[in-house]
């Protein structure tokens, strides 16, 4: 039963959050940026982010291969 009514609680949610209209087909926001030329800034600040995230996850990843290394030598 609380199965039942989960899955119909999240399905109707879905249908809730796309009903909503739009107010224009393309975001205002964006084609404000866009005149303004700052949407260079913008798309350069995510890369940014992005390769830093992948940079720290490649070396938490060389950092925890030598650490299993090292665990697995001493044993």
């Amino acid at each position: 039963m609380n199965k039942k009514f989960l899955s119909v609680l999240f399905t109707m949610m879905a249908i809730w959050a796309t009903a909503q209209p739009m107010a224009s087909d393309a975001p205002q926001m964006a084609d404000a940026f866009r005149e303004n030329g700052k949407i260079y800034v913008v798309i350069t600040v995510i890369s940014l982010i992005f390769l830093a995230i992948i940079a720290f996850l490649v070396y938490l990843e060389r950092t925890l291969k030598k650490l299993e290394n090292m665990i697995k030598d001493k044993s």
